[in-house]
């Protein structure tokens, strides 16, 4: 709908005005979101995870990190370094932010348009006898605003030269007019719905990316701890190797003892000496898999500090098998169907998708617009004049409809058409992702009930093997076993040792892994940051 005005009263602009400040005032609002992410709040941190258990571990501020010396960090202390040094979750960060400039970026369609002009103009004369050349200044000045609803809503006033037929030139010359228009939209872009579609859909998106940064934070806490302990076996590789070594060199040197007093034949002093030369060989492959994981750990964590990759690092917590009772597998499958920040922004995309339909099923519409133009015009001998004389006035009005309406349509139901087959594809896609996500909490539960029975079978393997051992060393003394049997019985306690330490490894990480794979594994570490809230979608969908 169109609609112009024009009256004589004085207070017309002013009214015209405050109508279109109003309007604008009834703006949604931008909603301003944080992207806070760090340890919870003292009142936050009882509160209960989704299963119904207490937080396992609270990350609490850490004391002052040196940014020289050595870097001893217990997990804890580790992930929150990450969480605040990290350069990657820098990057992440930010984002959110990105994002939620485009809300008032879409906003911006319904702010109040201020137009202004000032010119000179000539206009020339020749009527009859008369001949002239008049000129002057013209001006004019408004502000537009198009509405939610559909409207659009503007007010003119302008001052000019206007062409006299008939007269002497300079009667008459200038004319000031006051205008108000409206247009609104009867089918096509008419309603709150559509107009705000864009809007809600960059809301949406805003959305998406907090629920993608809590997504990036529980991979980081899950690699931060991982390499943790991947850190912590390489350690103990090292010890288990260290001492290996010293047994072989014994080995060795008893060997060689034997050998020199005619009890062993020279034949066992090859044995004895490629054993020494295994366990040196094994000695370095676990060192350098330690600077391999230390340098891991210190990207992650991003100390403060000059000489980052030199830095000396103590872990204060020691791999250990905790007790923990484990809920029964559907308990984390629903957790997972509730927490899993990728199918609540699946989810958010559904609800995106049916906003595409809503602006797609609107430009079906054929264009029909209502207007209505009102319009006052002055008429006077002079610039100053035209504004303030009440003499030589004249009144317009004009209201109709607009109609458009393009033959065939075929871009608009082209569009619609990919909406709907969009917003069907990415209700299968959530059902499969669904489907996927229970298939990884089973797996993860499957592999912790794994590495539960392992720790217990490797702690007993490696007491076996160290019996083993004993008994095949005594028979060596005794003269009833040979160099090559005893250092297959320290082979075999050095890999039983490393799979005792492995196994207990392996089982915090998995534990660290089916808390990812359910969305809770921020809540668990009283680590509070966006996308914690599960998206609910309507029935309908």
């Amino acid at each position: 709908m169109s609609i112009a005005w024009s009256r004589s009263n004085k207070n017309l602009p002013l009214i015209s005005f405050s109508v279109l400040l109003c309007c604008s005032c009834a703006h949604p609002g931008v909603q301003v979101s944080q992207d806070y992410i760090g340890p919870k709040l003292p009142e936050d941190r009882e509160q209960r995870t989704e299963d119904g258990n207490q937080p396992s571990s609270v990350v609490r501020p850490p004391s002052s990190v040196p940014s020289e010396g050595p870097l001893r960090v217990t997990t804890e202390q580790a992930t929150l370094l990450a969480l605040e040094n990290n350069r990657s979750l820098v990057v992440e960060r930010l984002n959110p932010q990105i994002a939620r400039t485009f809300v008032p970026e879409g906003l911006s369609v319904f702010d109040p348009l201020l137009t202004a002009q000032l010119g000179y103009g000539w206009n020339g004369l020749a009527q009859g006898p008369f001949e002239a050349d008049r000129d002057g200044p013209t001006a004019s000045v408004g502000v537009q605003e198009f509405l939610p609803t559909g409207t659009s809503l503007g007010v003119t006033a302008s001052n000019a030269i206007l062409p006299v037929t008939g007269l002497p030139a300079g009667v008459d010359d200038f004319g000031s007019t006051l205008a108000f228009n409206a247009t609104q939209s009867l089918l096509r872009g008419f309603g709150t719905t559509v107009n705000l579609a864009s809007i809600n859909q960059a809301r949406i998106d805003a959305q998406i990316s907090q629920y993608e940064l809590r997504g990036f934070v529980q991979t980081l806490i899950a690699q931060v701890e991982e390499t943790y302990w991947d850190y912590a076996l390489a350690e103990r590789r090292i010890e288990i190797y260290t001492q290996s070594l010293a047994l072989a060199q014994r080995q060795l040197e008893e060997t060689l003892e034997r050998i020199k007093v005619g009890d062993l034949a020279q034949t066992e002093r090859s044995a004895a000496e490629a054993e020494v030369a295994l366990r040196r060989e094994a000695l370095i492959n676990a060192r350098s898999t330690l600077a391999k994981t230390k340098l891991a750990l210190l990207r992650l964590v991003n100390p403060p500090g000059a000489n980052l990759w030199d830095r000396e690092v103590v872990l204060a917590s020691l791999p250990t098998s905790p007790s923990i009772t484990l809920d029964e597998v559907e308990t984390h499958v629903a957790l997972a169907l509730q927490m899993r920040p990728d199918l609540n922004q699946a989810r958010l995309l559904r609800q995106r998708d049916e906003l595409e339909i809503v602006k797609t099923r609107n430009g079906l519409l054929p264009k029909l617009d209502l207007f209505v133009t009102l319009g006052h015009t002055r008429f006077a001998e002079s610039f100053g004049e035209s504004i303030t004389s009440t003499e030589n006035t004249g009144y317009e009005v004009l209201t109709g409809l607009n109609f458009e309406f393009p033959a065939g349509n075929r871009a608009a139901e082209s569009r619609h058409l990919r909406a709907v087959l969009t917003r069907q594809q990415a209700k299968e896609a959530l059902g499969n992702l669904s489907q996927l996500i229970e298939v990884d909490v089973r797996t993860a539960y499957l592999e912790i009930v794994r590495s539960q029975e392992q720790v217990v079978a490797t702690a007993a393997t490696r007491k076996l093997q160290e019996e083993k051992l004993r008994a095949e060393t005594e028979k060596f003394r005794l003269g009833k076993s040979t160099s090559l049997l005893v250092a297959q019985a320290q082979r075999d306690l050095v890999a039983s040792q490393i799979d005792e330490i492995q196994a207990v490894v392996n089982y915090l990480k998995a534990l660290v892994e089916i808390y990812r794979l359910e969305g809770s594994l921020l809540e668990r570490r009283g680590i509070a940051g966006p996308g914690r809230e599960s998206v609910k979608l309507p029935e309908d969908f």
